[in-house]
């Protein structure tokens, strides 16, 4: 499944730190983040819970610019 969500980040060095926080995520088959468009796009592995892969992501994205945010 895949779903995409608003993001709120500052500029495209830190979208791409947020992309890569959120493949390594667990639950994650693969994430794009756009800054142009503000928009994370997540493609979950099967049978995941995303409500609870998506905190995690937020977590881990947080690690490396905090001030971001994503629109669950």
């Amino acid at each position: 499944m895949t779903k995409t969500y608003k993001i709120e980040v500052d500029c495209a060095n830190c979208a791409e730190k947020m992309q890569e926080a959120a493949k390594k995520t667990e639950g994650v088959a693969e994430a794009t983040v756009s800054f142009m468009t503000q928009k994370m796009k997540v493609e979950f592995a099967e049978g995941v819970d995303e409500k609870s892969v998506m905190k995690q992501v937020l977590k881990a994205c947080r690690k490396v610019e905090p001030d971001c945010d994503i629109a669950i």
